[in-house]
């Protein structure tokens, strides 16, 4: 430890001391207008929406909400209109997995009780419902639809509870087959379309992982990223005709970069690389777009390219906020996003590729709280007791300034890894409301910062990272 211990009083002059620090919009307070409190089961009473699938025509989104109590599916009518019930659970949290490629069949995931051994389920169009990963004791997980729409895959721990072993079935009998068995604690990532190579993940640390591929054919694994000291590989996808695997990696950089391995050459040539983290990518269903999410300082710039030229497609206007995911229409003329600020929970949107406009379709956000009393958060940096600069997200109630001190206090989230966002929190803009400031600091440790940043706290939690809180 090195002894910089600070009063609570210091504390809330280091956190007023933020609000005029690096990288911070330089007003000297947050406008003042009258807020009126509102209470925690306001805050608590914001409805949360999750997944986007449209269905076969286009017409629809099925998503997941709690808009019921307990998370039900429930279809968007892209038109406009308020979400249909297509579950009516009062016990059961049931989750959305999508619609049937050719249908309005829809694959959902829901466990008993709590228990979290969550089961893949069809529902029917007349409203019956199928478990396809019957039985005890065990968990599934939906990973995806083949390519031809003939069948989808999931996973399963039914015959060894330690590893998931890679089942397909068939979208009209619902027979499964298992195309491997997961002896090696293996994570699935994604299957050519020919279904005979399957990607798949070994992680050794949070900042140690490598790429095998399973070769059906001929019953082998092969090791994709042998390699020495600290370094992440994660598979991503499959190029449509499986030619290549898209992954994320760090090798000789700071942040996750996308490459494409050519498995026929074992070449690779980079496909998205950034001075920040790239998170994920995916890749249409057609292999014309190729969705990409990279950080940015706390936030995420969702990119959208057109291959093969990798020209950025302008997403649509929309309000303040990240657009934190995107799906596309199977056949890549509509897009769903989900969009969320500090002032917005999480709502989704609906665009038709071509046209310059997007439609809201839901309102998270209770109708008791009028978003202009929220505030914003801003990034505020600040230099630590070793001259590190940290980042954190500073929240200021409306009308607090340095001149007009209010009581603070310093949000840390939790980890290994982790990391405060520039997202809706209905439990800091509640203290934020009743006249705290809040500083969500993303001390030493946390990841979004580079691969050096998020290592300074190995072996050392409870040093450096508590000394950058206090």
């Amino acid at each position: 430890m090195h002894g910089r211990r600070f009063s609570l009083a210091a504390c809330l002059a280091l956190s007023w001391a933020l609000a005029s620090c690096t990288h911070a919009p330089q007003d000297s307070a947050t406008p003042s207008i009258p807020t009126p409190p509102y209470t925690i089961e306001q805050f608590l009473s914001t409805v949360s929406y999750s997944g986007a699938s449209f269905s076969p025509d286009n017409s629809k989104i099925l998503v997941s909400s709690d808009v019921s109590g307990i998370f039900n599916v429930y279809a968007v009518p892209v038109g406009g209109g308020e979400p249909v019930a297509l579950t009516e659970s009062t016990t059961e949290s049931i989750f959305a997995r999508g619609y049937f490629p050719g249908d309005e069949r829809f694959l959902y995931s829901s466990d008993k009780g709590g228990n979290e051994l969550t089961h893949i389920y069809v529902r029917e169009v007349d409203g019956s419902t199928v478990d396809i990963t019957p039985g005890e004791g065990h968990k599934a997980h939906f990973y995806g639809w083949a390519r031809d729409d003939a069948s989808f895959f999931v996973g399963t721990n039914e015959r060894d509870q330690r590893f998931f072993d890679v089942y397909e079935v068939s979208a009209t009998t619902y027979e499964r087959e298992m195309l491997y068995t997961n002896d090696e604690g293996l994570y699935f990532a994604d299957i050519t379309a020919d279904r005979n190579t399957l990607a798949l993940t070994k992680v050794h640390t949070r900042n140690n992982s490598d790429i095998y591929l399973y070769h059906r054919d001929r019953e082998e694994l092969e090791h994709l990223t042998p390699h020495e000291g600290d370094i992440n590989h994660e598979p991503q996808m499959f190029s449509v005709d499986g030619s290549e695997l898209y992954f994320l990696t760090d090798l000789d950089s700071e942040y996750r970069y996308l490459v494409a391995h050519d498995l026929a050459t074992s070449a690779r040539r980079e496909v998205v690389r950034a001075e920040a983290d790239v998170w994920y990518a995916y890749l249409s269903k057609s292999g014309k777009y190729l969705v990409a999410g990279v950080d940015d300082d706390a936030s995420l710039d969702l990119r959208l390219h057109e291959l093969p030229s990798m020209a950025r497609v302008p997403m649509p206007p929309l309000p303040k906020g990240e657009p934190s995911s995107v799906s596309l229409s199977a056949d890549d003329s509509r897009m769903a996003i989900y969009l969320s600020s500090s002032r917005i929970p999480r709502d989704l949107f609906y665009h038709e590729l071509g046209t310059g406009n997007a439609k809201r379709l839901t309102t998270s956000l209770t109708t008791q709280i009028k978003p202009q009393h929220l505030v914003d958060g801003q990034v505020v940096r600040f230099a630590s007791f070793d001259g590190l600069e940290v980042p954190g997200i500073l929240y200021k109630p409306h009308g607090a300034s340095a001149d007009s001190l209010a009581p603070a206090l310093v949000w840390v989230h939790g980890g290994p890894g982790g990391q405060s966002r520039l997202g809706y929190s209905g439990l800091i803009q509640y203290l934020v409301n009743h006249g705290y400031v809040v500083y969500a600091i993303n001390n030493r440790g946390s990841s979004g910062y580079g691969k050096t940043f998020e290592a300074l706290d190995n072996q050392k939690h409870g040093e450096g990272d508590l000394d950058d809180c206090v």
